[in-house]
């Protein structure tokens, strides 16, 4: 189990796309569930990407400031979610792949400085007292300011970079900016450039974990609501994300078990002392 934050930097590195490919391959086992929470302050963009607008704005995290404020916040965050459990065609939907959409305007943004700290306990509660994995969309600059508070207190965080000389050169100003907020950082790659992963992490100065393939055919069914082939969840792209999961999820147990040996840490994110 563990909470996992996505970064991307300029250019569209990809963090969406990559997220949803990992909610929808991520292995299972009975009673789990993986959760999306797309926290860019920028906006979401899965309800008009991959759902193409069929749900409206009616679900999502500009919903939560209101409840935050009537102290019924956790009740409210179950009802925002979406279902994306079906989206490979399957007869049944087990409600263990679950969405929960972003703002529609990056002006609500501001209406949620409260919100991103209660956010960030919750996925705590939810991963400890659950076992659920939840997965977190900071986009290009959402571990700045307020909602930084998420990468804080996620097991681990990973910048996703394009390996091309631009994506590169994009990514390093915002691996430091992630290391001074929350230590160490780790690299997934997209595959797309000519520059291997010992150059990259060479530049960075981050390892690189995992690499995705750049599929833009793959891509497009996920960011743009593309016509999805049959036996998508086979795809190059997705086959590649369920081998990715299982890498990002012994990053983060590595660096919880260093940070937090004693497993002291609390579902808030505190440390509690023995004794």
């Amino acid at each position: 189990m563990a909470v996992i934050a996505l970064a991307g930097s300029s250019g569209a590195p990809g963090v969406t796309t990559s997220a949803l490919a990992l909610l929808l391959s991520w292995p299972l086992q009975a009673g789990r569930r993986m959760i999306l929470a797309e926290c860019d302050p920028d906006g979401g963009a899965v309800l008009h990407g991959l759902l193409q607008g069929t749900l409206g704005d009616r679900y999502g995290l500009r919903n939560l400031s209101v409840a935050a404020r009537k102290g019924e916040f956790s009740e409210a965050f179950w009802r925002q979610l979406i279902d994306l459990s079906g989206e490979d065609g399957e007869p049944v939907s087990s409600r263990d792949r679950l969405l929960l959409p972003g703002i529609t305007d990056p002006a609500q943004a501001a209406s949620l400085d409260q919100v991103w700290k209660i956010l960030a306990q919750m996925f705590r509660g939810i991963e400890a007292e659950s076992g659920h994995d939840v997965l977190i969309d900071l986009g290009r600059r959402g571990a700045c300011g307020p909602c930084g508070v998420l990468a804080e207190q996620a097991d681990a965080t990973f910048v996703v970079v394009r390996n091309t000389l631009r994506g590169v050169q994009a990514a390093q100003g915002r691996v430091r900016m992630l290391e001074e907020r929350v230590g160490d950082v780790s690299v997934l790659m997209i595959g797309e450039g000519p520059y291997p992963a010992g150059e990259v992490q060479r530049v960075l100065q981050a390892p690189v974990i995992a690499t995705l393939p750049y599929a833009p055919k793959d891509a497009r069914v996920l960011s743009d609501g593309a016509e999805q082939p049959r036996h998508f969840i086979r795809s190059p792209l997705m086959k590649a994300a369920w081998a990715v999961s299982s890498l990002l999820l012994q990053r983060a147990a590595v660096r919880r078990a260093r940070l937090d040996p004693r497993g002291l840490r609390t579902a808030g994110g505190e440390v509690t002392h023995a004794g």
